[in-house]
């Protein structure tokens, strides 16, 4: 990459196909399941020219996130609990919790918003969220900001 490079954030709907093949293949190899390019890129499909034309251009949102702070907001149902079940999935992740702000209820619902840094981290942002989603009682989630 040069130093004029511009980055976008863009949804995987709209991308080739190749791309999203491509952080299948770093994925793969980085989990381990598969060591080798040429075995990877051929459980994928895709040719290993293919991958190595894009693998240092195409990366997954959690991969620039590692090692930044995000701040995470939930909305969430007021019963007791609630707020332990989810930090318990971040710490599942092993991201580092360094602010969590609860606001009081209304009409059974709280605001909630968690800011942790992801450096350590064991699962992407987004299989993050999708096991908080989970949660008993999590109306929403998003993901505010990154820093």
């Amino acid at each position: 990459m040069n130093k004029n490079s511009k980055y976008l954030l863009v949804d995987q709907s709209v991308l080739p196909e190749i791309f999203l093949k491509v952080i299948e293949v770093k994925k793969i190899l980085s989990i381990g399941t598969i060591k080798a390019v040429n075995e990877a890129v051929k459980e994928v499909g895709i040719s290993r020219s293919a991958y190595y034309k894009y693998k240092d251009y195409v990366f997954p949102f959690y991969e620039t996130s590692r090692g930044r702070v995000m701040t995470l907001f939930f909305v969430v149902e007021d019963f007791s609990g609630i707020l332990s079940s989810i930090i318990n999935q971040i710490a599942i992740a092993k991201a580092n919790i360094l602010t969590i702000n609860q606001n009081i209820p209304i009409n059974g619902l709280a605001d909630v918003t968690i800011s942790i840094e992801t450096e350590g981290m064991v699962m992407d942002m987004d299989e993050l969220m999708e096991c908080i989603g989970k949660v008993e009682g999590v109306r929403r989630q998003e993901i505010l900001a990154r820093d």
